[in-house]
């Protein structure tokens, strides 16, 4: 017993020292990536390394007194998250209909609703921005969210539909049987039986709304809408030159939000990415 014992905590101790390591890997480039953030200017230019960096706070002085870094990220927040519950709202009842009634063209129409993701976005650029313009919703966050929404619409309907198709329609029948009727059965069947799926479509949505940039640099000409994806294109020119600190530090804090937002919601993400792998 004593050597199994022994076996099973050095079996453990390998097993952290392996995943501990891999961690290291993991977290040191984002760490680093920090360091530059708060390192001064002339240091990160030199032409040799700097391998014990001083500390400086000229990056963060400079967001705070030149850039209202506050208004990006709230730009950045309240467009992402508006059009991912516009996309919810929108993607969830389609989904259903796609995936649980029986009509002609059904198949045809869930290829083209996720073929519209295909298209290259340059193609319907000048169109979207003469329609905003026309709407007088240019440099608007409420614009941001209108795109990021009709940029993702497909990808989020599609997914989730994937997932509907793997619930047993039995749950359904013996709801209708009881006199329950679509919008019940939505509500109390479907929606908490894929929750995972929604959750990863949310999540997948997010990401690509923060990563877009051509039609926020097209949208956001002023400060007043703009994100922190054209803002951190903002740090990169100039009569000073490229400033590395602050583009590593404004990164980093557009990085931060989605690696929490990852990390807490890990469970259901790996389980909605396994589910509805095979039918769709």
């Amino acid at each position: 017993m004593a050597s199994v014992r022994r076996c099973r905590g050095e079996s453990r101790l390998l097993r952290y020292l392996i995943l501990g390591s891999w961690a290291v890997v993991c977290l040191a480039p984002i760490l680093w990536f920090l360091t530059i953030g708060f390192r001064p200017r002339t240091e990160i230019i030199l032409p040799r390394p700097v391998y014990w960096p001083s500390f400086s706070l000229d990056a963060w002085r400079l967001l705070v007194s030149d850039w209202p870094i506050a208004r990006y990220l709230m730009n950045s927040v309240l467009a992402v998250f508006g059009s991912v519950v516009i996309d919810l709202v929108l993607a969830i009842p389609a989904a259903f209909a796609l995936s649980r009634y029986e009509f002609r063209g059904r198949e045809d129409i869930g290829f083209y609703i996720l073929s519209t993701r295909m298209m290259a976005p340059a193609i319907v650029a000048v169109p979207i921005f003469f329609l905003f313009r026309s709407l007088g919703m240019l440099d608007t966050v409420w614009a941001l969210m209108l795109v990021y929404a009709a940029i993702n619409l497909s990808l989020v309907t599609w997914i989730i539909r994937s997932y509907m198709l793997d619930i047993p329609k039995e749950l359904e029948d013996a709801a209708r049987t009881d006199g329950a009727g679509d919008l019940t059965i939505l509500r109390e069947i479907i929606i908490p039986a894929c929750l995972p799926g929604i959750i990863t479509a949310a999540v997948i949505a997010a990401i690509f709304a923060i990563n877009e940039f051509l039609f926020t640099l097209l949208i956001a000409s002023t400060a007043n809408a703009y994100t922190m994806s054209v803002a951190l294109a903002n740090f990169t020119g100039g009569s000073d030159g490229v400033i590395y600190n602050a583009i590593a530090l404004v990164s980093f804090l557009a990085f931060v939000p989605i690696l929490v937002l990852v990390v807490l919601i890990q469970k259901h993400l790996s389980r909605g990415l396994t589910m509805g792998a095979v039918k769709g």
